[in-house]
């Protein structure tokens, strides 16, 4: 069964701030505004190599060569890209303690109803519902709270120069100094996250180019701006152009007959609602599957987890962000601020045996006992790790760092 799964992933959005770094005390997420440019002799020769190739790309020296001196190395850019695989999380996880918690629910519904002229006009425009929209800029950015502080420029030249994925990163430096030669931003105000991911919405350059409009007729496409009318509409339009069916759902939970071949689920496999009602899949509290055309089942916590249901507009939402977690998140977000209810499905365990709950209370156990995991949150980061090993190291036990429910049981004992 597959218990864990990278959230964070390239996409549209490169990464969605938000949902990736959310969740609290279990991760460490050094504050962006914390990075400072390094002295690198070679990544300064790598620009000056850089240049040439951006003039022939059509960059003019007066754009180019003052946002070039204002780009610094940032080795935690770096940093945070080698780190990536390890950021996993379990489907309860993500879904209970990150992309749909009560603190994110209540944020959007006051989002929603601040905006509802603006998410109108979008929906009318675009036909891209205020609940999906306002959705994915939760996911993204905490609804315009957590957008990022990194200079982009900066951090595309580092992850250019850096070469891992060095061909990728040129291409979006270059589209990052389009747009600002376009005049919709300067290289300055060009902020977001370590991977180049910009504005309410977390466009990377290449996608900001093609999708970003200019909803507010000013003249600039401004995703950066307090006012977040433009990134909302960017969304919209990226959605709509991805092939948005309107008025038809994401998906739905639903309950699996006993006996279900689990080899028919996944998104290769597709079905009309009729047919996956033949076979006994049911919908979750009752009534008809919705008939929004071929469907497929996906079991993202495995067979014995909550079961979906999900039709062409869950594909559409993987176009943003290619994370069935991500996708399942913000339709399950957008379900909820339209007054749905939970996931009713039981989640599953994660490799140690062990539930949210459970991580929560051994976080609460540990600090009680004088070795403070710094929150409870039940999502195991590095200061829950740090806890655990004091724990381990001052009781004589194996050092390894990891949760377990010997390891819980011996907390609750106040061993």
């Amino acid at each position: 069964m597959y218990l864990t799964r990278r959230v964070c992933v390239f996409g549209l959005s490169a990464l969605s701030l938000s949902a990736c770094m959310g969740g609290g005390v279990g991760m460490s997420t050094r504050p962006a505004a914390q990075m400072r440019p390094q002295p690198n002799p070679a990544f300064d020769a790598w620009k000056t190599r850089f240049r040439s190739r951006a003039v022939a790309a059509g960059i003019r020296p007066e754009v180019l060569d003052p946002a070039l001196r204002g780009a610094g190395f940032l080795p935690d850019v770096v940093a945070r890209d080698r780190r990536q695989a390890e950021f996993t999380r379990t489907f309860e996880d993500y879904i209970t303690a990150i992309a749909v918690t009560d603190e994110r629910l209540a944020a959007g519904r006051a989002a929603m109803a601040r905006h509802a002229g603006t998410l109108r006009a979008i929906e009318a425009r675009y036909g891209v519902d205020a609940a999906t929209v306002t959705a994915i800029w939760g996911l993204e950015s905490r609804y315009g709270a957590e957008r990022g502080d990194v200079p982009v420029i900066s951090a595309l030249a580092t992850l250019a120069f850096d070469g891992r994925r060095g061909a990728f990163f040129e291409s979006q430096l270059l589209a990052a100094l389009r747009i600002v030669q376009r005049g919709d931003t300067t290289a300055a105000n060009m902020r977001g996250s370590w991977a180049g991911a910009m504005g309410h919405t977390q466009f990377i350059p290449t996608t900001y180019q093609d999708y970003a409009v200019d909803f507010t007729g000013n003249g600039r496409r401004d995703i950066w701006a307090d006012d977040p009318s433009d990134a909302l509409a960017s969304a919209a339009n990226y959605l709509a152009r991805m092939g948005w069916q309107q008025g038809q759902a994401w998906g739905l939970e639903v309950r699996l007959p006993e006996g279900f071949n689990t080899g028919l689920a996944g998104r290769g496999t597709t079905r009309s609602a009729s047919q996956w009602a033949a076979m006994g899949v049911a919908r979750m509290g009752g009534g008809a599957l919705a008939d929004h055309g071929p469907a497929s089942v996906i079991l993202p916590d495995g067979p014995r987890g909550p079961a979906f249901v999900v039709y062409r507009n869950f594909s559409v939402i993987l176009r943003y962000n290619n994370s069935e977690f991500y996708a399942i998140g913000v339709g399950h977000l957008a379900d909820r601020l339209r007054g749905g209810g939970p996931i009713r499905g039981n989640f599953q365990p994660d490799r140690h045996g062990l539930r949210l709950a459970d991580r929560a209370e051994m976080q609460r156990l540990l600090t009680r006992a004088g070795f403070d995991t710094q929150g409870v949150d039940g999502v195991i980061g590095p200061n829950s790790q740090t806890a655990i090993e004091a724990y381990q190291r001052a009781r004589g036990l194996q050092v390894t760092g990891q949760p377990s429910t010997a390891l819980l049981e011996q907390l609750r004992r106040g061993a």
